[in-house]
């Protein structure tokens, strides 16, 4: 009994709601998917895959913005040797390039447009994962403070898409030679 109330309440709450009824078209595809068919055992069912090569989402970003920024030859660059007139020549091109590829990636934003140094609020029942609080945290929320840092959002995240063969899973600039 208990099994045909819960199957009327699911029809009623996928019918109404588009992401309910996504969440179970998704669980019932990968049932599906993992159920061997009639007359089928379950191990022919399954066909092994080759393993696609593929590096994480960290070395796709820090590769991309060493091709695009050289960022990864800035930072191992040992900066002991220039005068700081040649260190911010580096750094004015490093910083343009590198938010050109955060921008195109990401589209960041800040959280609070607010001033850095401003009184900010900070709501009843805030998400932590948005505010950080600091100094001398007490008492319930709603709380009233210095805005010490504005915060970064990333808008979107298009990462691009990574191409290359398993013994370049971890290569983040590859060798260049130029022929001659």
């Amino acid at each position: 009994m208990r099994r045909i109330i819960l199957a009327i309440r699911t029809f009623f709450v996928v019918l109404l709601n588009s992401a309910v009824a996504k969440q179970v078209a998704e669980i019932l595809a990968k049932r599906e998917a993992a159920a061997p068919t009639a007359g089928q055992p379950a191990a022919a069912k399954a066909k092994p895959r080759s393993r696609r090569p593929a590096p994480s989402e960290a070395l796709t970003l820090l590769a991309t913005l060493q091709r695009e920024a050289r960022f990864v030859d800035f930072i191992q660059e040992s900066l002991a040797e220039y005068s700081d007139a040649q260190i911010g020549a580096a750094v004015r091109d490093v910083h343009r390039d590198c938010r050109e590829v955060l921008d195109r990636l990401f589209a960041m934003q800040p959280v609070m447009s607010e001033a850095e140094g401003s009184q900010v609020d900070v709501p009843a029942g805030f998400d932590p994962g948005r505010f950080r609080l600091t100094g001398n945290v007490s008492g319930e929320p709603p709380f009233r403070g210095r805005l010490v840092h504005g915060g970064w959002e990333a808008t979107r995240c298009e990462l691009p898409t990574w191409s290359g063969s398993a013994a370049a899973e971890r290569i983040v600039a590859p060798v260049e030679v130029e022929l001659e």
